[in-house]
């Protein structure tokens, strides 16, 4: 097996996990071949991804269109937004009716309406989950890291007791296409000290960082310095690269140190006011939302909250989606907003860029982009609307999505890109490619695109092939 280098000098990045992020605006780093890549002056040091697993309908959310409701009879080729249009704290900015707490947040975030993503022939949710989260399209030769195995790596943990990478909300065991997700929920070839702390369920996360039940602490040491022992000593250690046994030893000792602290505290959701509790709801989101707001006071680097991806539940709306999408902006509208003041409160705002994003848009006739031979996998087709689970954006639209943006150096209370009024509602002002996203969310928390790592003798880029560029106009 091939083991991955470091492009990048090495002495530099030993320092680099340990520096302030303002370090790297500073010092250059080495990629492919003899270029010098300088990195960004950050503007944030910690990133929250709420992510929207599924396909959020842009029309129905963050860019609503011409509303008509439901009537039996209804063309289903007049329908664009199946939610009416709601004022926002921003003149001129207007979002869906039920986001009215997020509306009220709006002045101090960016809205991009025009993300695009690429038709990959078969508009699959793991395809495009996995594009979105790493920055390049399955299948590959090598495992790509994830968005948060890039930020765990290059900038190293920001509290070395907390992990760099958590990911809250997801089981990866017990729900359909586990393996896919699987699949990008990793920090690919960097290896296994680098990938993501996992807390399917945000309530139990303290038990992640406790000795099991009935076991002493001093037991629980012990039983580490033999597990660490065992692994060093293996007979059958040559199955492992040296790279693979030290990653694993290191992402073992950050584990121990972690248990050792007063910091897991961080994790006990017991221990919030029950006041505060409450305004996060009582849903598994809400929770990790809360979660993550808690993790970023004590220095998380990065952190994925999402609603969950199982196939045709939440947001994969492929019947009953006015429903479904009514139910799912009650859920997210309280706890995102609450999660912006909170950090705004406690003066974590402008160093913590937060993200709500999805792998795609839903449009009620056209699956990926006008043109494209995917298979419709709508389970309401008609032309006419004869009941209510018809209602509703169905299909998988690429061509115009969605994001918001907050913290993070972000403009407040600004929209960038535009999608057109009228089907097909493609992208038609300042297109944003996952390259070009990418590269903004880097260049946030002061990582050049560029930056490389040597992997089967080649460099593998940040963004793909390095061609990412900020979309600097949503910088303040």
């Amino acid at each position: 097996m091939n083991i991955p280098a470091q492009i990048q000098r090495r002495d530099f990045l030993k320092q680099l996990s340990l520096a302030s992020t303002a370090a790297l605006a500073t010092e250059g780093t080495r990629a492919w071949g003899n270029d010098i890549v300088i990195h960004p002056k950050a503007k944030a040091d910690s990133c929250v991804l709420i992510w929207m697993a599924g396909g959020m309908a842009a029309p129905d959310t963050f860019d609503p269109k011409a509303y008509l409701p439901f009537e039996k009879g209804l063309e289903v080729k007049k329908i664009l937004s199946t939610f009416p249009a709601i004022d926002t704290n921003v003149d001129g900015i207007k979002i869906s009716k039920g986001l009215e707490n997020i509306a009220q947040v709006m002045d101090r975030g960016t809205l991009i309406r025009s993300a695009v993503q690429p038709d990959l022939g078969s508009i699959l949710h793991s395809r495009h989950q996995y594009h979105w989260h790493t920055g390049y399209v399955p299948p590959l030769t090598v495992a790509a890291p994830h968005l948060g195995a890039w930020m765990a790596k290059v900038l190293g943990p920001k509290n070395e007791v907390i992990p760099p990478f958590i990911n809250i909300g997801q089981r990866l065991e017990g729900v359909g296409e586990k393996e896919e997700l699987k699949a990008f929920t990793t920090a690919g070839f960097f290896g296994s000290e680098y990938g993501p702390m996992n807390l399917p369920y945000p309530e139990q996360a303290i038990q992640s960082v406790q000795p099991p039940e009935g076991m002493e602490p001093g037991r629980f040491s012990n039983r580490y310095k033999h597990f660490k022992k065992l692994i060093d000593q293996n007979p059958n250690r040559d199955q492992l690269s040296d790279f693979q046994r030290e990653s694993m030893l290191r992402s073992m000792e950050s584990a121990h140190r972690l248990l050792q602290s007063t910091e897991k505290d961080a994790f006990d959701l017991t221990q919030e006011p029950k006041d505060s509790y409450a305004k996060y709801g009582d849903t598994r989101f809400g929770r990790g939302c809360l979660l993550a707001r808690r993790l970023v006071e004590k220095g998380a680097r990065f952190i994925e909250v999402t609603t969950e991806y199982v196939p045709f539940l939440h947001w994969d709306t492929h019947e009953n989606g006015h429903t479904t999408a009514a139910r799912m902006k009650k859920e997210i509208d309280q706890p995102v907003a609450q999660l912006i003041q909170d950090l705004e409160a406690k003066g974590l705002l402008d160093t913590t860029l937060v993200i709500l994003a999805s792998e795609f848009s839903r449009d009620m006739m056209i699956e990926g982009v006008p043109g494209s031979n995917a298979q419709d996998q709508s389970r309401a087709r008609t032309d006419k609307l004869q009941e209510m689970k018809q209602y509703g954006l169905h299909r998988h639209f690429t061509g115009g999505t969605s994001l918001a943006m907050w913290g993070g150096g972000v403009k407040g209370g600004f929209s960038y890109g535009k999608t057109a009024n009228e089907r097909p509602l493609m992208a038609v002002e300042n297109p944003v490619s996952i390259e070009d996203l990418h590269a903004t969310i880097f260049t946030a928390m002061g990582i050049s695109p560029k930056t490389a790592y040597e992997v089967e003798k080649r460099p593998f880029f940040a963004t793909k092939d390095g061609t990412g560029k900020a979309v600097k106009d949503i910088f303040s």
